[in-house]
C-alpha cells in the first residue's frame, strides 16, 4: 500500500510563478521521501482566497501556463493539486489529479461558502458530483474544503465507491476552530465509514490566518495522524490494507496541540510576520506607551520580525508618568529592540497655538486629549515614511468596539495586530509572553490601564471593567444576541445598554481602522459587515 504526503505551506495570493515554483520543489522532496502521492491545499497555485483577482482574465491564463508545468513535474508521483478551472464560461473551485505527466481526473468543489469571511458564490459555480479515482489498491473521493462539512457528503463519497476520502482546505483559524474541525471530521468519518485525509493551508493572508493543523482520522473518526499548528511541514502518512474491511488503515506522527493561549499568540505572530514580508515592509514601527497593548505588540513584532527590525518609540505627554517610559524602555532593553523618546508637548502647544483662533471660546474636551493622540500617530507615519517600515497600531477588539479610540491618532497604523483581541485576552496573552522569563515588565501588567491624555485617567472612567465588558461584546457581536437576552444572561442593564449603543454607533471609525488578526469567531473586517448609516437600534425600547 501507498504512502502519502500532505504538503501544509505558505503561498502568497498571486503570486503564481513563485507558488508553482514551491510546488514543483516540495513534488521533488515528497518524491525523495518515499511518497507515491504528494497532496496540496485548496487553490495553492494562486493562494487563497484570491478574491476579485479572480475576475480577471489574464488570471487564469496564468494558472493554466502554471498547472501545465506542475502536471510536468508529476512523473514517478502523484500530484493532487487545487487551483481555479475555467471551462464553458464557468469558473470551479477545482483540484487536478496528476500523474505520469499529465492532469487525468479533475474535482470541482460542490459546496461553495457564503457565510463569515467566505463569499465564493460571488465566484464559483457549484461542482457538479463525486469523483473517485482508484489508485494504488484504494479508492480515493476528492473533495475540497467545505465539502467535508456538509452532512451529505462523505456519505455521497462512500456511495461512489470510494474507501478513502482525501480533503484539501483553505481553512482560516479562529480560536476554537481545531476543535471544530475535529468534530467535523469526526462525524463526516462515522457517518460513511472512511477515513480522511485532512490537508490545510498555512500563512498569513491579510486578515487572515491558516494554521495548517492537518490531520488524518480513521474510519471510526479517531485522530491517528496529526502535522503541527502554524508551522510548513510535509506529513507524511503510511496507508495499509485492514484484515476485514474494506476501509484502509492511516498510520502517521501525531503532535500534540497546542493550548489556546499559546495557539492565538502563534496566530498573531503568524499574520504579522506575513503581511509585512509578503507586503514588503522593511520592517515595523510602533508606539510604545507603557501600557499593556503596545507591550504585547512589541512582543509579537520582536517574535514575527526579529528584535532588531522592531522600532519603539515613547511619545510622552505632560500627562504621561515615569514608570510608563521606564517600562518602556526596560521592555525593549530585554528584547533588543530600537528605543527612542519624543515628547509630544511642544507639538501640542503648536497646534494649541494654531487653533486657538477657531477654538478660544470652548472648554477642554475630548479635543484636546485627540491632538495628543493624533501629534502621535503624525510622528509614527513619519517615521515609517523614512524607513519603509510598517506602523504597527496597538488598540484591542474592546476598544475597537466601543469607539474607545482615536481616529488618526492611536488607529493610524497599516496593520493592527490585536484588533481582533479582547482586552481580556491580552492580559492572558501577556502572561503566556511571561511564562519562561519576564519581557513584559510586570508593573505593566499590574496597574490599571489609563489612556495618560488626562491627569489621573483610568479607562474604567469610560467604560465597565473589562471582565463585564467583554463577554457584553461577546455576546452582542459574535453571537448577535439582543440587550434584553444579554441582561437575562445576568449583566446589568445600564452596562448593557450603555456598551451596545457605543459599539452601534462606532461603526464610521471601525470602517477607518486598519486591517488586523482575525482570531475569533466574527471579527471586525470582511467578517462582519453592517452599514455605517442606519436607523436600526436593538437598544430602542
Amino acid at each position: 500500500m501507498p504512502r502519502i504526503a500532505l504538503a501544509q505551506l505558505n503561498f502568497l495570493v498571486g503570486d503564481i510563478s513563485g507558488n508553482t515554483e514551491r510546488i514543483i520543489a516540495a513534488i521533488a522532496d515528497a518524491r525523495d521521501n518515499g511518497a507515491d502521492l504528494v497532496a496540496f491545499p485548496e487553490l495553492a497555485v494562486t493562494g487563497y482566497p484570491p478574491e476579485d483577482l479572480l475576475l480577471r482574465p489574464g488570471f487564469q491564463r496564468r494558472v493554466d501556463a502554471a498547472m501545465a508545468h506542475i502536471a510536468l513535474a508529476a512523473r514517478g508521483i502523484t500530484v493532487v493539486v487545487g487551483h481555479p478551472l475555467r471551462e464553458d464560461g464557468r469558473l470551479y473551485n477545482a483540484l487536478s489529479w496528476m500523474e505520469n505527466g499529465a492532469c487525468t481526473a479533475i474535482y470541482r468543489k460542490q459546496i461553495l461558502p457564503n457565510y463569515e469571511v467566505f463569499d465564493e458564490k460571488r465566484y464559483f459555480e457549484p461542482g457538479p458530483g463525486p469523483v473517485v479515482i482508484e489508485w494504488a489498491g484504494l479508492r480515493v473521493a476528492l473533495t475540497i474544503c467545505e465539502d467535508i462539512w456538509n452532512a451529505r457528503t462523505a456519505p455521497q463519497a462512500r456511495d461512489a465507491g470510494a474507501n478513502i476520502i482525501l480533503n484539501i482546505n483553505g481553512s482560516p483559524y479562529h480560536l476554537s476552530k481545531r476543535a471544530m474541525r475535529i468534530a467535523t471530521l469526526h462525524s463526516a468519518a462515522v457517518a460513511s465509514g472512511l477515513p480522511i485525509l485532512y490537508c490545510n493551508l498555512l500563512g498569513g493572508q491579510d486578515e487572515l490566518v491558516f494554521d495548517g493543523g492537518s490531520l488524518a482520522v480513521s474510519a471510526n473518526g479517531e485522530i491517528v495522524a496529526s502535522a503541527p499548528e502554524f508551522a510548513e511541514t510535509l506529513m507524511m502518512l503510511e496507508v495499509t490494507a485492514a484484515a476485514g474491511s474494506d476501509a484502509p488503515v492511516i498510520r502517521g506522527d501525531r503532535i500534540a496541540p497546542l493550548h489556546q493561549e499559546a495557539a492565538a499568540y502563534a496566530a498573531l505572530v503568524l499574520g504579522v510576520r506575513d503581511y509585512v514580508h509578503k507586503n514588503g515592509f522593511h520592517g515595523a514601527v510602533l508606539g510604545l506607551s507603557g501600557g499593556i497593548d503596545s507591550a504585547l505588540t512589541l512582543a509579537i513584532a520582536a517574535d514575527a520580525l526579529g528584535a532588531e527590525n522592531v522600532r519603539a518609540i515613547s511619545m510622552p505627554s505632560v500627562y504621561t508618568a515615569d514608570m510608563s517610559i521606564d517600562d518602556a524602555r526596560e521592555q525593549c532593553a530585554t528584547l533588543g529592540c530600537q528605543f527612542d523618546i519624543v515628547p509630544i508637548n511642544p507639538v501640542v502647544e503648536a497646534f494649541g497655538t494654531a487653533l486657538n483662533p477657531l477654538l478660544a471660546d470652548s472648554k477642554p474636551d475630548a479635543t484636546e486629549e485627540n491632538i495628543q493622540a493624533r501629534t502621535r500617530g503624525v510622528m509614527l507615519m513619519a517615521v515609517s515614511n523614512k524607513t519603509g517600515c510598517i506602523v504597527l497600531a496597538t488598540g484591542n477588539k474592546s476598544e475597537m468596539s466601543v469607539g474607545y479610540a482615536t481616529l488618526y491618532g492611536d488607529m493610524a497604523g497599516g496593520f493592527a495586530p490585536l484588533k481582533d483581541v479582547p482586552k481580556t485576552l491580552v492580559y492572558r496573552l501577556a502572561d503566556y509572553v511571561n511564562r519562561n522569563h519576564e519581557i513584559i515588565p510586570q508593573r505593566v501588567i499590574s496597574r490599571p490601564p489609563t489612556a495618560e491624555l488626562r491627569p489621573d485617567q483610568k479607562d474604567t472612567d469610560s467604560l465597565p471593567p473589562y471582565d463585564v465588558l467583554d463577554p457584553i461584546l461577546e455576546l452582542y457581536i459574535e453571537q448577535d444576541k439582543t440587550p434584553n437576552e444579554i441582561c437575562s444572561a445576568g449583566y446589568q442593564r445600564d452596562d448593557v445598554y450603555r456598551v451596545t449603543r457605543m459599539v452601534d454607533r462606532n461603526e464610521y471609525k471601525r470602517r477607518q481602522a486598519a486591517p488586523g488578526v482575525k482570531i475569533s469567531r466574527r471579527a471586525f473586517g470582511r467578517d462582519r459587515r453592517y452599514p455605517i448609516t442606519s436607523k436600526y437600534s436593538e437598544t430602542v425600547d
